[in-house]
């Protein structure tokens, strides 16, 4: 295994150690409270079930980051990496839980993780398929597909809402965001690498200012509380839900390779199979423990790999105590809550430097490929195709539900497009011919 010293060493204090890993928390934290809401809503959850489903799930999302950055022999990617349940699981998981029952979606859950697990070390045998050309393509979809869902935060999260892009969201998202670039441009050292937590605090303070944060939310809140296995439904097994959970699997695993390699191109860290096999089985044993307590599956977060770009910071220590954080954070829901009180907007200002430093990574590498006809059609139509299906999902709109899924995910398409016809016009070249 390549250079995996140095990716523990850390040189800063422990003072700003964990504000770098609140930081990771900040970043990824209203991402991964959605699917929840959304969950929760589409199955009708009173209060107190929504209060316990996103404690639930913060919780395991600590957990599930533990998994993944504390190697062992056959888990751990060792990567500065935070999980979250992916959005890709929110489609089927309603659908399954609303007709069959939350039982069915949580035994599809822990299949799913099993499924993972499973096929992890087949699964990490694709590697060869993933030149200079492929990856560089596949990570410029991770951050491009992602700038709507920044500029939809922007706007205030919901799109059919009436009071989506009002002027105080606009500017809210704004402010943050030039607050994080001019950080990068004229701050030095600790500073410029928290500019993302900056940027989000005086977003935040303003809006405070504004009078467009209520404290409600955090005066309800319960002081304490631990997950429990089977709170809401034992698991229950039917093949159709575990079909469909299993597709949604495969969908995050395809997003979760274009994140390793992103992650390993920041670090200067090469990926081996080893490595994304043991980060695939990472992914699946976090999938089976949240079937088991009744939250969700966990795959990695994309927009922490912007975060570990514009810090600079390398290291795993900063994750140590993000995912440390989040099991503190699951476990005593009122201080969780105020974390939810970070304006929508003023988060999508943060995503969309983020995930712009995310894409461009990925033309780094691609400068490096050279620029024949071949290699232009593959990244033409890869990333074409991954951010044409992303704008525009409702094409697909008269397709099964399942279908919708798969097609509908910009990354899912662009990847396999990238991969298939790099081997129609390139063949199995070795990367340094591509």
């Amino acid at each position: 295994m390549k250079i995996r010293e140095g990716i523990l060493e850390n040189n800063q204090s422990v003072f700003k150690t964990a504000i770098l890993g609140l930081q990771h928390l900040l970043a990824m934290y209203s991402g991964d409270i959605l699917v929840p809401i959304l969950i929760g809503g589409a199955l009708g959850f009173n209060t107190q079930q929504m209060t316990y489903l996103i404690s639930a799930d913060i919780f395991m999302c600590g957990i599930a980051t533990l998994l993944q950055i504390k190697r062992t022999p056959l888990t751990g990617i060792g990567l500065p990496v935070v999980l979250g349940c992916a959005v890709e699981y929110v489609a089927p998981l309603q659908q399954i839980g609303k007709t069959l029952g939350p039982g069915y979606m949580y035994g599809g859950i822990i299949s799913a993780g099993i499924f993972i697990f499973l096929i992890s070390g087949i699964f990490a045998k694709l590697r060869r398929f993933f030149p200079p050309l492929v990856t560089g393509s596949l990570i410029t979809l991770v951050g491009f597909t992602l700038i709507p869902v920044a500029f939809q935060n922007i706007g205030g999260g919901d799109s059919s809402a009436k009071n989506f892009g009002a002027p105080i969201n606009l500017l809210l998202g704004l402010i943050t965001a030039v607050v994080i670039i001019c950080i990068n441009i004229w701050g030095r050292g600790f500073v410029q690498q928290i500019s993302v937590l900056i940027g989000i605090v005086i977003g935040s303070l303003i809006a405070i200012c504004l009078g467009e944060v209520g404290f409600g939310a955090v005066s309800s809140a319960h002081w304490f509380q631990i997950p429990q296995l089977f709170y809401f439904s034992t698991p229950k097994f039917e093949w159709s839900s575990i079909a469909t959970m299993i597709l949604a699997a495969l969908t995050c695993m395809i997003e979760s390779t274009g994140v390793y390699f992103a992650l390993s191109e920041v670090v200067g860290q090469e990926l081996t199979e080893r490595d994304l096999a043991d980060g695939y089985r990472s992914e699946g044993l976090a999938a089976i423990l949240g079937g088991l307590f009744n939250t969700f599956p966990y795959s990695t977060f994309s927009q922490n790999v912007g975060i570990v770009q514009l810090s600079g910071i390398k290291t795993l220590k900063p994750v140590y105590y993000s995912s440390f954080f989040l099991i503190i954070l699951g476990m005593i829901p009122k201080v969780g809550a105020i974390a939810n009180l970070i304006p929508t907007s003023v988060l999508g200002g943060a995503m969309l430097v983020m995930f712009g430093m995310v894409g461009s990574q990925g033309i780094k590498i691609l400068s490096q490929v050279e620029m024949n006809t071949k290699n232009l059609l593959v990244i033409a139509i890869s990333v074409g195709l991954g951010l044409g299906v992303t704008t525009q999902p409702q094409l697909f709109h008269f397709l099964p539900a399942t279908m919708q899924t798969i097609l509908s995910n910009g990354m899912v398409i662009g990847s396999l497009t990238a991969v298939i016809m790099n081997l129609l016009l390139n063949g199995t070249k070795k990367e340094g011919e591509i």
